[in-house]
């Protein structure tokens, strides 16, 4: 009986210096959850949910719909009521038209029906335009 206690020990200690099983993996440490100064919203184009996103990002994948939302900076960005439900809706600019994402009425941008961008409305400056004189 003395031999196979002994074995038996002798195996034990050759598993414990092997290292963890197979296909075993550490689990790495949580990410740093990011303050409020550093995270931005936006509605996802597809379902409408309001999503919460690092700033600096240029995706978001709504978590409901999965739909890949392309972020777009303020100083990108138009608004226009759409002409059918009058929602305000916001598009890049240079679109020359804009589907509603309530009744699907497609809006063209058109002199007459835009706005100041975004964040001139907010109050701060607009990016220098790259014109060249």
């Amino acid at each position: 009986m003395e031999n196979r206690e002994k074995e038996s020990m002798e195996n034990q200690e050759e598993n414990e210096e092997a290292g963890p099983p197979p296909g075993w993996q550490p689990i790495p440490p949580p990410l740093p959850v990011p303050s409020p100064s550093e995270m931005a919203q936006m509605v996802c184009g597809s379902c409408r949910r309001l999503l919460a996103y690092p700033r600096g990002a240029r995706h978001v994948k709504c978590s409901c719909c999965q739909t890949v939302n392309f972020v777009l900076e303020a100083h990108q960005v138009g608004q226009v009521k759409c002409a059918s439900c009058a929602v305000l809706l916001m598009y890049p600019y240079g679109a020359s038209s804009v589907r509603c994402s309530s009744c699907r009425f497609v809006t063209e941008i058109g002199d007459h029906n835009r706005r100041a961008p975004w964040s001139v409305q907010q109050g701060q400056s607009a990016p220098p335009s790259n014109t060249v004189r």
